[in-house]
């Protein structure tokens, strides 16, 4: 999701300040390493099929904010310890601790997401990926492309299919056989309707994130509702992309809307922000691509 400005991050710093004694923030943990002979037997005792290894032995992290964990730690900062793809937090479990241990993890996952990032972004980051020559891709990018001043800016369905599919035609001219899962976009709207309940976070809605679903939190005139219907609807159709340039693809896997459904509470969304995911969410969200990584018939 979209990074905001300097004047941005002045204002919610004071707004943050403001309630430091009550809002609070976890200190980051690390991974126990518990999983590690778990992990490595299982992928001992694997036989996988001819197009995809549930237990990839490492994992790259492409994406926007969500991908960075931020928010999840300290206000306006990415937090990548707590990632869901790759972050070594014990409370994240994330999804590269789940498949190849806390050591394993720390030696064989990256992160090349970037806060801010659109769709567009992605093919420069897979080429980044390719670089380490994992053998799983995780991919979530898209809410950005929603999340514009107005919907009249969102990225179009059809330049979002063209960046998908070059993104993707650029890992596989460096890495034929390495898989990749493709993450949904969230549902912004479950988003806004969650976080809308709390003072502090549309307060911070108002400095400008995601304006096109979060602005004017509480008002639901004909004109505020069709806003958010728009992007809602974008979100759908951006999802419909993914779902199908990953299916063209057989080492390839879609989580078949499976984070867009999910129903993210106030206890899964940042205590800074009321919109990213917290460590809650962040591990819900690990739990959903290690299902999807890990399953014989997905």
């Amino acid at each position: 999701m979209r990074k905001p400005s300097q004047r941005v991050r002045a204002a919610l710093a004071a707004v943050a300040a403001a309630v430091l004694t009550v809002a609070g923030c976890d200190t980051v943990g690390k991974g126990s390493g518990q999983r590690d002979a778990g992990a490595g037997a299982a992928r001992a005792s694997a036989s996988p099929g001819p197009a995809w290894d549930t237990r990839p032995d490492s994992v790259a992290a492409v994406g926007d904010s969500i991908t960075r964990g931020f928010d999840a730690c300290m206000v306006l900062s990415d937090c990548p310890e707590v990632s869901w793809a790759t972050g070594s937090d014990a409370a994240v479990d994330s999804l590269a601790v789940r498949l190849l241990g806390a050591a394993g993890a720390a030696q064989h996952s990256w992160n090349h997401a970037v806060t801010g990032s659109r769709m567009a972004d992605l093919r420069g980051q897979m080429t980044q990926a390719a670089l380490h020559r994992p053998e799983l891709v995780a991919v979530m990018v898209g809410a950005n492309d929603a999340c514009r001043n107005s919907p009249s800016q969102m990225t179009s369905v059809a330049s979002f299919r063209s960046e998908f599919q070059s993104a993707m035609d650029t890992l596989r001219r460096a890495l034929p056989k390495t898989e990749v899962y493709v993450s949904s976009v969230p549902d912004l709207k479950r988003l806004w309707s969650e976080g809308r309940t709390n003072a502090l976070g549309k307060q911070v809605w108002k400095l400008g994130i995601c304006p096109s679903m979060l602005g004017d939190a509480d008002t639901l005139d004909a004109a505020a509702t069709g806003r958010r219907d728009a992007v809602q609807a974008r979100v759908v159709e951006y999802n419909k992309v993914l779902a199908e340039v990953c299916a063209k693809d057989r080492r390839c896997r879609f989580d078949h809307n499976a984070v867009f459904d999910y129903r993210f509470g106030t206890a899964q969304l940042s205590h800074w922000d009321w919109f990213h995911p917290s460590r809650n969410g962040q591990a819900r969200l690990a739990e959903i691509a290690y299902r999807t990584v890990t399953a014989k018939n997905p």
